[in-house]
């Protein structure tokens, strides 16, 4: 039985994850900073589907927290087959209006502990000849919109490199690009969704199986709707002066994990 490991796997996009693939017979590790909600997940899903989940409680924007999960991914005894990069948050405000500190603890989790755990994962599974990596990432990786965007166009182009340089290993790796999904992420952050159309919201499960049959079939970046895929293809054809003042309205965050 093979085992995925998922950062903030207690809510949104990193939960429907952790229902999918128990659902389908892999067992879990489950990574978040709340232990009362790792336990009470992770007791959920094996009573469920009687798959073996272990909790590891974690702050992605703490050294300590990077370095438990870096070490739970080079254990070849209990080895990961699949992880899911998933830990993120978003910051209310525009640039220069958000603290320095809170910038920087976003590039830690979004940027650092994204290449550490990656490499960690990797190195694992290149010595095994197999497994498999999503790095969530978010459609405004293609826009340009203060720190989120930028952390998460560095996750798109991070990804699809390591790929290029891992082609033939038997190691897949995927960027994951999802749009507004209706989970806690903006009531965390503060942001409000009223402006939001309620045709840009996709569900989180069909997020998933639409991600994890991407990454079955290859592909080094994902894009899992029809909606937004047409509305990347309409920005690439936008010009970047214009980009930027269309999401200046639209809100400083596209796609919550």
């Amino acid at each position: 039985m093979t085992t995925a490991l998922i950062t903030g796997s207690t809510a949104g996009i990193g939960a429907a994850f952790a229902r999918r693939l128990a659902a389908q017979g892999h067992n879990l590790v489950l990574v978040a900073r709340d232990t009362k909600r790792l336990g009470e997940q992770a007791t959920e899903l094996h009573d469920r589907h009687g798959i073996e989940a272990e909790v590891l409680t974690a702050d992605l924007s703490t050294e300590e927290g990077i370095a438990a999960v870096e070490q739970r991914l080079g254990d070849r005894t209990h080895p990961v087959d699949l992880l899911v990069n998933n830990a993120g948050f978003g910051n209310k405000g525009r640039y220069l209006e958000v603290s320095m500190a809170d910038e920087l603890t976003m590039l830690k989790v979004h940027i650092e502990a994204v290449l550490r755990l990656t490499s960690a994962a990797t190195a694992s599974m290149r010595s095994r000849g197999r497994g498999g990596v999503i790095n969530v990432a978010s459609v405004a990786a293609f826009v340009p919109r203060g720190t989120y965007g930028a952390s998460k166009a560095w996750v798109v182009q991070f990804t699809q490199g390591a790929a290029r340089d891992l082609g033939g290993s038997g190691v897949r790796l995927m960027a994951l690009c999802p749009g507004f999904v209706r989970t806690e992420f903006h009531q965390r952050a503060g942001m409000g969704t009223d402006n939001i159309p309620n045709w840009m919201w996709l569900d989180a499960d069909k997020l998933v199986a639409a991600a994890l049959a991407d990454l079955a079939r290859g592909r080094t970046v994902s894009i899992p709707d029809p909606r937004y895929k047409a509305l990347m293809g309409v920005v690439k054809l936008t010009p970047r002066g214009l980009l930027g003042g269309v999401s200046s309205r639209t809100g400083r965050k596209y796609g919550p994990q």
